[in-house]
């Protein structure tokens, strides 16, 4: 699984910010762009499992809660 240390969504972000201002700069030799991107898709990779499981967990708050099964033996009166 993904690593869930604290701040790791926002370390991970934060790389890919530098990696992509580093890309931008246009000062990059072929190789060491190709190694960036290479490490940038990781990355993005690494944050889309994150954010998956972040909206797994909200999802699973966000049901309501089962209702608890009766009894077999009580029957509801109608």
């Amino acid at each position: 699984m993904a690593d869930q240390s604290t701040g790791a969504f926002e370390q991970k972000i934060a790389r890919l910010e530098a990696i992509v201002k580093e890309l931008e700069n246009g000062n990059v030799e072929l190789d060491r762009a190709v190694a960036l991107f290479k490490e940038g898709k990781t990355l993005a990779g690494e944050c889309e499992q994150l954010l998956k499981g972040a909206q797994s967990q909200i999802d699973k708050a966000m049901e309501p809660a089962a209702p608890s099964q009766p009894d077999s033996d009580f029957e509801i009166p109608f």
